[in-house]
């Protein structure tokens, strides 16, 4: 049959006469008055579909806390239930939606959204079910999840030890697979997925990605990601627990080890421990900021540094090199106005100073020292280090120091161009032409990154009420930047060695909000909220 002879596609009208299924390509549509179906832009069975495979698989992940909870001697139910409830919803989704074209740019959007939306939700799941009593309550459980699978490190949790071995490395293991994303894990991995990748990738991993710099595949750019990310765990795995074994830090055996190691890879900052890293020995804690350091690096170039040797290639680039002064300038700052204070001193005040500016920068949230009970001078700095962030194509939070290069080179091409208005003056970035789109987009992230962090601190801050004045209106800023940069911790009652239980209902949904919105990096909830998205 001819293109010309098809026939007419089928209107469906929906039970309450509005909207229904309509076209060829299975596009969610709204019936006007006359009953004419009309298309919009977005294929939204193709990204349930994309969803429903990405659960199926996700129901794996729940193997290994069971079999950990097994080991333990406790009820592996939870987690099983919770498996099959997710793998269930995901072949449910595929069977509902069929086979369809591949994803498109709009439809990449609404998957990232719909993922990150649910993946937590069936993570907290564990907990409900097990009956956790400190996460109990539906909104505790979901924090808690959300902030494991975004990195972020914030929790609810006023007792962790009193978790038990599977809870525990759930909670864990959630940072790890959320610190570089269960969609690039998916991409590495399901072949259905490579069509159509390229648009998951770039919707997915954290800071602006330049798939053309390895030259690869989308599927394997994504495999290399994870390769450096598990190689870079194996080697914190391994030299934690030799500290342990050795008998440098006795606290750390294997479980420990894979803990810390997989937080700080992960850039997260969960600890099974309610010190954090404060009762680590010194020689674990440089060990920890050392691996945190590495974590931030962009890793794509670690590839290139580790496998492919291009070490010139990874000197002459410039967001590492701001990187490494960064981080630098901020250990410096709090050295000096930590000895200033008298807080610490001598050896052990560098330790700290670099510890906690590399761990906030890097969006990780381990501490070794109380810094909500810092002087001012220390806790603005700090809170200048979580707008920072670390590496794009890193687990890291934040804004990113690629888009502050990027934002300082534009500063400095608008400066010029003012004294020399006909001067032709492209902004460059490691050698690169910065094209007007990219910088547009760095723009438009940076100030709805603001705007978000304005509209959550302000929601915190009316919550609390009388509270807010003072010392409460400093919590609800370090709280609203901390969350949404996916630091964790913050100053006040969630500081370091605190939690969020103190916070009322609203504010710890305003603050899971704020981690979504910071994993994701805004964009794509912002586009799927537009009327022009949903156009055809």
């Amino acid at each position: 049959m001819t293109p010309s002879r098809l026939p007419p596609c089928p209107r469906r009208r929906s039970p309450h006469g509005r909207t229904g299924w309509t076209g060829r390509t299975g596009r969610l549509g709204r019936v006007g008055r006359i009953g004419r179906a009309v298309r919009i832009g977005v294929d939204v069975r193709t990204a349930l579909g994309v969803v429903g495979t990405l659960l199926a698989w996700f129901a794996l992940a729940f193997v290994a806390p069971a079999a950990v909870a097994l080991a333990a001697g406790e009820s592996p139910r939870p987690f099983l239930v919770t498996g099959l409830a997710a793998a269930a919803t995901g072949l449910a989704l595929k069977r509902l939606t069929g086979r369809r074209p591949p994803l498109g740019l709009r439809e990449g959007f609404l998957v990232v959204v719909a993922v990150w939306l649910l993946v937590p939700a069936f993570g907290a799941l564990p907990f409900v079910l097990g009956r956790v009593p400190q996460l109990a309550r539906p909104v505790d459980a979901y924090f808690e999840a959300m902030s494991g699978f975004t990195a972020t490190g914030a929790t609810v949790l006023t007792d962790v030890n009193a978790l038990g071995p599977g809870m525990l490395f759930w909670r864990q293991f959630t940072h790890w697979l959320g610190g570089l994303g269960v969609i690039v894990l998916a991409l590495a991995v399901l072949p259905r997925l490579r069509i159509g990748g390229r648009e998951l990738l770039r919707s997915e991993l954290p800071g602006p990605v330049e798939l053309e710099s390895l030259g690869a595949t989308i599927r394997e750019t994504a495999r290399r990601l994870w390769k450096v990310y598990l190689a870079v765990t194996a080697i914190g795995v391994v030299t934690l627990a030799a500290l342990g074994w050795s008998g440098l830090d006795r606290r750390m055996d294997l479980f420990q080890a894979f803990s810390y190691a997989t937080s700080a890879v992960s850039l997260g900052g969960f600890t099974p421990q309610n010190d954090s890293a404060r009762g680590l020995a010194p020689v674990t804690q440089w060990v920890l900021c050392g691996l945190m350091a590495v974590a931030g690096v962009n890793l794509l170039r670690l590839y290139r540094l580790a496998v492919l040797r291009q070490i010139r290639a990874v000197a002459r680039d410039e967001e590492l090199r701001l990187y490494l002064v960064l981080l630098a300038v901020g250990t410096s700052a709090l050295a000096a106005e930590l000895f200033a204070d008298g807080t610490v001193d001598g050896a052990g005040g560098i330790r700290h100073a670099a510890f906690q500016a590399v761990s906030v920068m890097t969006t990780t949230g381990f501490a070794t020292l109380d810094w909500s009970a810092w002087g001012t001078l220390a806790a603005l700095t700090l809170l200048a280090l979580m707008f920072v962030g670390a590496s794009a194509e890193s687990a890291s939070g934040s804004i990113k120091v690629v888009r502050h290069l990027t934002l300082l080179r534009f500063a400095r091409h608008g400066l010029e161009q003012a004294v020399h208005p006909d001067a032709v003056v492209p902004v460059r970035v490691s050698g690169r032409v910065v094209e007007g789109p990219a910088l547009r987009s760095v723009l438009v992230f940076v100030l709805l990154y603001l705007a978000a962090f304005g509209l959550g601190t302000l929601g915190l801050a009316l919550d609390a009420g009388e509270d807010a004045a003072g010392a409460g209106a400093f919590t609800a800023l370090g709280a609203a930047a901390s969350c949404l940069g996916n630091v964790g911790p913050a100053f006040g009652a969630a500081g370091p060695f605190g939690s969020y239980a103190s916070f009322g209902e609203l504010s710890k949904a305003i603050l899971t909000a704020l981690m979504f919105l910071g994993r994701i990096e805004l964009v794509p909830l912002v586009v799927l909220l537009r009327r022009g998205y949903w156009r055809a």
